[in-house]
């Protein structure tokens, strides 16, 4: 029997596409608000099958989501643990996508950034994690935040509470999916799952942490900035916003 309902619908998944080998010269950042997590992943396909073709330069989407769960290719709806009754009753979405990682939230008040990369034909997936984490660490930084990696864990950490998750996809050196930062959301949410299939691990939140909420637009700016000089490696073009 199925565990998808309606607020539970069928996997993503895109299909492969070749690529050539050139590159544009630089990246596009790209700052959408709220979106719905369906039309946000659709958006990341179109733009992935145009990277694929070097029709546009590397691509950084900076968003937000309603309520929304995702369940990665290592997790299992076991790992979420409200019915579908209940998740309708809250308009919660969930979704079973093919990033890595298990289960996590997204909502309102934490910062997503899908990058949209051309990692070349022989992509160091690992040392893209570790300079996405490394971004995300400087980020929090900037804003008095001590934060770091936790030994055999993905992600972004405060002890042993995470701050930002990070889960992706890279298909023919094409990145999609990315990193949730968790700015000013409601950490409620994660009660209702196992978030990352971790059972003895908490989250947290930089509005947690400060004791007061952060402006969303300083967050992505400071994103910006270290994402360009984190991620956009050698080989990875600076990132720039028009």
């Amino acid at each position: 029997m199925s565990n998808r309902g309606p607020w539970c619908v069928a996997r993503i998944t895109p299909r492969a596409r070749s690529r050539p080998a050139s590159r544009p010269a630089d990246v596009d950042v790209r700052r959408l608000g709220v979106v719905p997590y369906v039309d946000a992943w659709a958006l990341q396909q179109r733009l992935a099958e145009s990277r694929r073709a070097q029709a546009i330069p590397d691509t950084l989407l900076l968003l937000e989501h309603p309520h929304t769960y995702t369940i990665g290719r290592s997790g299992t709806r076991d790992h979420v643990f409200l019915s579908e009754d209940e998740l309708a009753e809250r308009k919660i979405t969930c979704l079973e996508v093919d990033r890595g990682g298990d289960v996590t939230y997204h909502g309102p008040g934490q910062l997503v950034g899908y990058p949209i990369l051309d990692l070349g034909g022989q992509p160091d997936v690992g040392r893209y994690l570790r300079n996405l984490e490394g971004a995300l660490i400087d980020v929090l930084s900037d804003f008095g935040i001590a934060a770091g990696r936790l030994a055999g864990y993905t992600g972004v950490w405060i002890k042993d509470k995470k701050i930002a998750a990070i889960g992706v996809k890279v298909s023919q050196g094409i990145t999609t999916h990315g990193f949730a930062l968790n700015v000013t959301t409601d950490l409620s949410l994660f009660g209702h799952i196992l978030p990352c299939g971790i059972p003895d691990k908490g989250v947290t939140s930089m509005a947690l942490q400060l004791d007061r909420a952060p402006a969303m637009r300083e967050v992505e700016d400071a994103v910006v900035s270290h994402f360009r000089g984190r991620v956009a490696l050698p080989g990875m073009p600076a990132a720039h916003v028009a």
